[in-house]
């Protein structure tokens, strides 16, 4: 009687905890589906602002709708998580073209047309390097470094404002970066120090090799990088792949002004998964992957200046 009675309550726990799990499922799946829909009625008034000009308003409404996202994660599923930031980053995008495509025509524009016109046939100087650069292929406002080297490098916050960035072949330069850019993109540095303020979308590097970057950021993505060390804020998982020798600390650096860039980028100070990390390379679930670590506190850098 005894083992049977303790079968019974056994069942009738079991039974209870089945019904507790259906019934907060069904309450994650109905806060699940009201953000999704608050998600999208924000996401289509950004876009008809966007269309209006009312970039002021849509530059607020986009950061309420960052704010959404960040605070929705965890009752969201990763792929509903995922299309969001790609939202919010066409959404940004497009808020930063619309700013390009309002500002005023400057003065000298025409003429410098009519310039290049009438010598097309003359070769175009080489841009001097280093040097701020901008303009890629595909047309979008660029600002950033090229091939310096042992140089102290630095944008503002007027530069940056939501402008993607582009480091590119730097060797042993320090970068400080104040300011909200869009985005930011490491390609080819080797031991440089990269300080930059919260950047609105996502941080990329490629093949780097003992850098320092410390960076507020919504996504985090290292290619083909060794030897990094990493002081992030990142609202997403970083993901990392091709890459050995890389580790990660919280987010440090400061500078007058940066709750102001925090704000304008639509980052929650209190959310950071600076140690939470997908390795591509890594597919063992039970072990860490050894190709990233964690910097101990004692060897942390406190005092960036």
């Amino acid at each position: 009687p005894a083992r049977l009675q303790r079968r019974e309550a056994e069942r009738l726990e079991g039974v209870e905890r089945q019904r507790q799990k259906r019934e907060a499922q069904a309450v994650k799946e109905e806060q699940s589906e009201f953000l999704l829909a608050a998600f999208s009625r924000e996401r289509e008034a950004v876009e008809a602002q966007l269309a209006a000009g009312a970039l002021g308003e849509a530059g607020a409404r986009l950061q309420g709708l960052q704010k959404l996202l960040t605070e929705s994660v965890r009752f969201l599923a990763p792929y509903e998580v995922r299309r969001g930031q790609e939202e919010l980053a066409r959404l940004q995008a497009g808020l930063a073209a619309r700013r390009q495509e309002l500002q005023p025509k400057k003065k000298f524009a025409f003429r410098a047309r009519a310039k290049e016109a009438a010598g097309a046939k003359e070769p175009r100087p080489a841009p001097p390097a280093p040097g701020p650069a901008e303009g890629e292929a595909d047309g979008a406002p660029l600002c950033g470094f090229r091939g310096a080297e042992a140089e102290r490098l630095e944008l503002g916050p007027a530069e940056l404002l939501q402008r993607d960035v582009v480091l590119c072949e730097l060797r042993g330069c320090r970068v400080r970066l104040r300011g909200n850019a869009s985005a930011l993109r490491l390609r080819d540095c080797h031991g440089c120090t990269v300080l930059c303020g919260p950047v609105s979308t996502a941080v990329q590097l490629d093949g780097c090799s003992q850098c320092v970057v410390a960076v507020a950021c919504q996504q985090l993505r290292a290619h083909r990088s060794r030897d990094c060390r990493f002081y992030v804020h990142v609202s997403s998982r970083v993901a990392i792949e091709g890459c050995a020798g890389v580790s990660f600390a919280p987010y440090g650096w400061s500078y007058p002004g940066i709750e102001r860039d925090f704000e304008s980028a639509g980052l929650d100070r209190s959310r950071n998964n600076w140690n939470l990390v997908d390795d591509f390379d890594w597919l063992a679930s039970d072990r860490p992957s050894p190709n990233w670590t964690v910097i101990p506190e004692e060897e942390r850098i406190s005092c960036w200046d």
